[in-house]
């Protein structure tokens, strides 16, 4: 009997979340005034992982591929306009896609040496030795001949699509493109176009409707072209994002899955919520680079303490992060705080706003369980800092394992120490310091167990804000905090 449902249950499981395709991209040529493929590659790298569907891998070398190297993808995105591949290579790639698999190109491949032609040195195009590569001409249904090559100046046009095709279906029926409308190809028969172009004589067209995309069957594979995607701006367009990963998808299965628009970047599924309170303390601007980039987590700015610290805020958010430097709160702030914090919420702490609040006891004996003293008192001498130093800070003995500093090791940025702080004797420390300049305890959780509570001295400037290390560590904490700890 459990054999019988677990089987039922994995194969519940496999129904409902399909294997990622597997996309290589070939890239690291173009001519980078116009197509630079270092920017444009990142991006839509980006954009096909960001949709959860594909795996995606990167050669910028490709002349040196081979059928192995290509065996276990299921589509080529070609990016790349530059010399020709060499024979072994270029025949690998055909084998490719001939044997079932697919191939997606977009705008610029076509005026390469691939095609047969080549930028002259002061301009315009002429026909490259050797006539180019036919067996890729053949894949993508198309050639272009040297002495017509050419596009209307780049202008916003109305893209019309054909609803029929799977890459298309579902779509609005026009989408507005800000681009280079390509013209004056010549068109392989039996292609398929699914989206046409009106190349308005007033802006050097043609008078006619012109392909912009287009799928080509190459022995048991596909194709996907599309003329589209001049630069990122281009790229950013919405009809641009939804046809061009739908079409990656197209190619690679023979079905499409995909939503009709693709958000971009995509939007956090089940993320963490967190609320970052800032304000009474200037901090660089890439402060905010340590949030970015991280699927799991969602964040809110704000900038004061009353539109921080609110009734509501344990229903709104999973977990504050503190970059803020104030001096109290009012009754009404303390009281949505600490019902945060005892609602089983988390805190985490950077930085200098280890001197918030100095007024409100609980806060700094009771939850956070350490405070900068920005002048004497209770018979002990204000703390101390110096900026521009080299901090380095490893994790503490038995601790390398926790959630929060669990894969970051010892971390060295250059920092702002501190020096003659209060600390709780109850605190958990996760990592501290050899250096005389700063106490030992950097990185800590708060004094009562029940609460998710921590500090992180790190975070003064740029040094350590753009630290690989310490956007892990904050990373870390923020679901730690939250009790999403990987």
């Amino acid at each position: 009997m459990r054999a019988s449902i677990l089987t039922l249950w994995l194969a519940a499981v496999s129904a409902a979340a399909p294997p990622p395709v597997k996309v290589l991209v070939l890239t690291g040529q173009s001519d980078t005034q116009y197509h630079d493929w270092r920017e444009s590659t990142p991006f839509l790298r980006g954009l096909l992982e960001g949709t959860g569907r594909f795996e995606v891998r990167v050669v910028e070398e490709p002349s040196g591929i081979t059928a192995r190297t290509l065996a276990p993808y299921d589509v080529l995105f070609v990016h790349y306009n530059g010399p020709r591949w060499g024979a072994a290579a270029e025949r690998a790639v055909e084998t490719f896609v001939r044997s079932g698999k697919g191939m997606v190109t977009i705008h610029g491949v076509t005026y390469g040496e691939f095609m047969g032609t080549r930028l002259r040195p002061k301009g315009g195009f002429e026909a490259a030795p050797g006539g180019g590569w036919k067996g890729f001409r053949e894949m993508l249904g198309v050639s272009w001949d040297p002495d017509k090559i050419g596009h209307a100046p780049r202008h916003a046009f109305e893209v019309k699509l054909d609803a029929q095709h799977p890459i298309t279906r579902g779509m609005e029926p026009v989408f507005l493109a800000n681009d280079e409308l390509y013209h004056r190809m010549t068109h392989a028969p039996g292609i398929r176009v699914i989206a046409t172009a009106f190349d308005d004589p007033a802006n050097g067209g043609t008078g006619k409707d012109e392909p912009v995309m287009w799928t080509a069957a190459y022995g048991k594979g596909r194709t996907f072209h599309s003329s589209l995607g001049h630069d990122l701006g281009a790229m950013y367009q919405p009809g641009f994002l939804a046809t061009f990963a739908r079409a990656v998808e197209w190619a690679g299965t023979g079905e499409v899955t995909l939503p009709a628009r693709i958000e971009f970047p995509a939007r956090p599924q089940n993320p963490v919520r967190v609320l970052l309170v800032t304000g009474g303390h200037g901090y660089a601007t890439s402060f905010y680079e340590v949030f970015q980039g991280h699927r799991d987590v969602a964040w809110t700015h704000a900038t004061s303490p009353a539109e921080a610290y609110r009734p509501d805020m344990a229903k709104r958010w999973d977990a504050a992060v503190l970059y803020d430097f104030r001096d109290d709160l009012d009754d009404r702030q303390k009281a949505s705080l600490r019902g945060f914090i005892e609602a089983g919420k988390g805190v985490v702490v950077l930085h200098h706003a280890i001197a918030d609040y100095p007024s409100w006891r609980w806060w700094w004996e009771e939850a956070l369980g350490g405070l900068y003293l920005l002048k004497p008192s209770e018979g002990r001498p204000a703390s101390q800092f110096k900026e521009g130093v080299p901090l380095l800070a490893r994790p503490s003995k038995g601790k390398a394992g926790h959630p929060v500093v669990r894969g970051v090791g010892h971390l060295e940025a250059i920092d702002e120490v501190y020096k003659g702080m209060w600390h709780s004797p109850r605190i958990t420390v996760l990592m501290e310091t050899a250096n005389p300049l700063n106490d030992p305890p950097v990185v800590y959780l708060g004094p009562n167990p029940e609460w998710r509570v921590l500090y992180i001295q790190y975070g003064h400037g740029e040094e350590a804000h753009r630290h690989p290390g310490y956007k892990r560590l904050v990373h870390n904490a923020i679901l730690w905090s939250a009790g999403r700890e990987r």
